[in-house]
């Protein structure tokens, strides 16, 4: 571990300050008893502070991902090799949830552990800038105020313009975009909404939405040309963050775009899974095993270090996989799920999560208490010694005790979720949901009303994690009992804008 190596050398240097000590005695001209003894005591304090050092952390988001779509999920078509040996040292949540059905959404949730809604992130409300409002406060504010050095690689989308930039929002470095989407090669096809068959909106086409999605990258604030998979490109930077930054405590956001489309993998990469019959299916594979190859190269440059144990590491997509054929369809797989990425069934909002931390955490369990996305801010400010104070107003909670075993009660006795019409409620086992009624169907186009809600609808995710017998009549006074909670809830965000 880092903290014993810094302790032998501190204790060396102690060694050789007591040696000249007593040589000080005998021999006046060497540095008189007082400056000795006062370094003796300077050397004693860093002891103390390196015992006590703050734990690096670092949050891996996938974008699009299907909840059956890894190897510890249950995948068998994909191997990750590398997520999940780093599932089998962690614990995996299996009730873990977004706080969005979007990526901005959620994003937004994830970095001031607050529901998003409370500031007025509903949606894609505003594609040019879908901003972070500038009164709220990012995980990475709090860390760099508490010593860390902090960076951003990948995916921004929360605010395009400059003073929404993430090195305003306290990252120190950035390598990645600002916006939503982004080509993994300049040269690639992109097709950005695909059918089952493959094809679909050729992007290339739309010369504003071309350069849009296939600008050049940034590093900080300056335009870079990158060359490879971008993938790959963030792997490279993760690594590259981690070996920078070893000697001193460190917050890490790597935010993948992958698997979001538009679907594009390299030739090697997609050679590998030419058995695969569904063309977007094969290239969807493809670009899960590169993210899996990313991670692994991150994790590995943390062993390296010798910072395994002194590192929290989170894990999640930010929503369901799109299955929707023709709406941000990726060929993802949310079985035993049901439902999509943009609705608040389980498919939309329950997702692949996983938390680790070797040297503070016992690895290889479930935890199968309801967890959000919002809980990561709270946990990690934890994990650095910031106190969680009533006035940061936070909805995210500790999931430390939780996970040691230590607090006996669940972390949430209700969490909440809304995304225009859409609503849902967990209190326990139970579930009340009103979605989009056109996804219910299975079919819901690009630019279709999307104002046409189901029925509210129960459910009983222990008995029924697929959401297939709606309990709502047998149950009525439940219902009322959940809608009004919900009701009480949706009373203290703000109303979303007229769509």
């Amino acid at each position: 571990m880092r903290i014993d190596n810094h302790r032998a050398a501190v204790e060396i240097e102690l060694l050789l300050l007591l040696t000249m000590l007593g040589r000080t005695i005998v021999h006046p001209n060497l540095p008189s008893v007082r400056t000795i003894i006062a370094l003796i005591i300077g050397y004693f304090s860093v002891l103390a502070e390196s015992a006590e050092r703050k734990p690096n952390i670092i949050v891996i988001v996938a974008d699009d991902l299907g909840y059956a779509d890894l190897g510890f999920q249950g995948g068998r078509d994909i191997p990750t090799p590398n997520m999940d040996r780093f599932a089998a040292s962690g614990i995996r949540l299996t009730d873990g949830y977004a706080s969005g059905v979007w990526c901005t959404p959620t994003r937004a949730g994830l970095l001031t552990g607050r529901y998003q809604q409370r500031f007025g992130k509903h949606g894609h409300e505003n594609e040019v800038d879908n901003a972070l409002d500038l009164d709220e406060t990012t995980l990475a504010q709090r860390l760099r105020a508490a010593g860390y050095v902090t960076g951003l690689v990948g995916k921004w989308h929360l605010g395009s313009s400059d003073k929404y930039h993430p090195q305003r929002r306290g990252f120190d470095e950035f390598f990645g975009f600002l916006h939503g989407g982004h080509n993994f090669l300049p040269d690639l096809p992109m097709i950005m909404f695909p059918d089952h068959k493959g094809d679909g909106d050729d992007l290339s086409k739309n010369a504003e939405i071309h350069a849009l999605l296939n600008r050049s990258i940034m590093r900080g604030t300056e335009l870079v040309d990158e060359t490879s998979y971008l993938t790959e490109a963030f792997g490279r930077e993760g690594v590259a963050f981690v070996r920078r930054h070893s000697d001193q405590p460190f917050f890490l956001y790597l935010a993948f775009n992958a698997v979001h489309t538009p679907m594009q993998a390299t030739d090697r990469l997609v050679t590998m899974f030419s058995s695969v019959q569904n063309p977007v299916r094969r290239i969807y594979n493809a670009m899960t095993y590169s993210m899996d190859e990313a991670i692994g190269a991150v994790l590995g440059q943390v062993r390296a270090s010798g910072l395994e144990e002194d590192t929290l590491i989170f894990f999640m997509s930010d929503n369901g996989g799109p299955t929707l054929h023709r709406y941000a369809y990726n060929a993802s797989d949310n079985s035993p799920l049901r439902g999509s990425k943009g609705t608040t069934l389980e498919g939309g909002i329950r997702v692949p999560f996983v938390i680790s931390w070797p040297g503070t955490l016992q690895g290889g369990r479930l935890f199968k208490a309801p967890a959000i996305s919002l809980d990561i801010a709270v946990t990690a400010m934890a994990a650095a010694g910031i106190e969680k104070q009533p006035k940061m107003a936070l909805d995210g909670v500790n999931l430390l005790p939780h996970l040691k075993g230590q607090a006996k009660s669940l972390p949430h006795i209700q969490l909440f979720w809304r995304s225009w019409g859409q609503m849902a409620i967990r209190q326990g086992d139970w579930k009340l949901v009103s979605y989009v009624a056109k996804m219910d169907e299975g079919e819901l186009k690009r630019g279709e009303p999307r104002d046409i809600m189901t029925p509210y609808r129960l459910y009983n995710l222990r008995r029924d994690v697929g959401e297939q017998q709606d309990l709502a009549a047998a149950e009525p006074e439940r219902v009322e009992v959940m809608l009004e909670a919900w009701r009480a809830w949706n009373k203290q965000m703000k109303v979303p804008p007229q769509s």
